[in-house]
């Protein structure tokens, strides 16, 4: 006698049946009550007269509610299928997340020390580099293949959280040449706040100039708004020298993802 398999632990994924239909339940829910069959089938890459049979399938289990002329309504039935295999979705991403990706997916590190393929190594951050050495780290997983000290490594099967802090995004308004560019800039305070960032950005060319002024070339000229941020993200803290019309627009880049900020007015009266 056959043995019954085992229950399909994300039920919602066992067929292209089902999923169909919660597509269509989800689509019915987006646009109700006018429901356009022709725009649900487009989205699905199936044809009307498909999408219209589903419709009939759903209303007859009471999922759906006709109302006549192409109208249509969830049930509360219908919600409450959604949202079970909704969870049931959520729950298969967060299995392929954790449990398949994070095992096969390779991190590359700097190689903190001589590595041998196979060894167990923590995984930290340090001056905006990702290592990987033989200490024990809040993160930890295993070497793939052998490197001096230096040298790239790639790190599989990592598990645990990455210890780091985000860098802080020091912003320093000067004035466009119209209004006196680099020549009203607080050249003593821009020293000051420069010195020991470990990056320093531009953005206009009031902006290099006045940084070349205070003795610094920019580290960053082109893509000077995402290199600063990006170097936020890996705990370095930056400056970003910026004239007054792009200045606004870049604070609310730096609220957007996150990030924390200082201004700096240079601009001087």
């Amino acid at each position: 006698m056959k043995e019954q398999s085992e229950e399909h632990p994300y039920p919602i994924l066992r067929n292209r049946r089902d999923i169909t239909r919660f597509q269509i339940l989800v689509g019915i829910a987006e646009h109700q009550p006018a429901v356009r069959q022709q725009e649900i089938a487009s989205q699905l890459g199936v044809t009307p007269q498909a999408v219209s049979e589903y419709i009939r399938e759903l209303v007859d289990d009471g999922m759906v509610l006709s109302k006549g002329r192409g109208r249509y309504e969830v049930t509360r039935s219908g919600i409450e299928w959604v949202l079970q295999n909704a969870e049931s979705i959520e729950s298969y991403a967060r299995h392929v997340r954790k449990d398949i990706i994070q095992q096969v997916y390779v991190w590359t590190a700097i190689a903190a020390e001589d590595l041998v393929s196979g060894d167990e190594v923590g995984v930290y951050m340090r001056d905006g580099w990702l290592y990987a050495g033989k200490g024990q780290s809040s993160a930890m997983g295993s070497a793939t293949m052998d490197a001096k000290a230096g040298e790239d490594v790639g790190v599989a099967r990592l598990s645990g959280i990455i210890d780091h802090s985000e860098g802080k995004v020091h912003v320093c308004k000067v004035p466009r040449i119209q209004r006196g560019g680099s020549r009203k800039v607080k050249k003593q305070v821009l020293r000051e706040i420069i010195e020991k960032k470990k990056m320093v950005a531009a953005v206009g060319l009031e902006a290099y100039v006045a940084l070349r002024q205070a003795g610094r070339d920019p580290d960053l000229f082109y893509g000077a708004r995402e290199g600063v941020i990006e170097a936020a993200f890996h705990g370095i803290d930056a400056a970003i020298v910026i004239v007054d019309e792009e200045f606004t627009d870049f604070l609310k880049r730096l609220e957007g993802v996150g990030l924390s900020y200082v201004i700096h007015d240079l601009m001087a009266p």
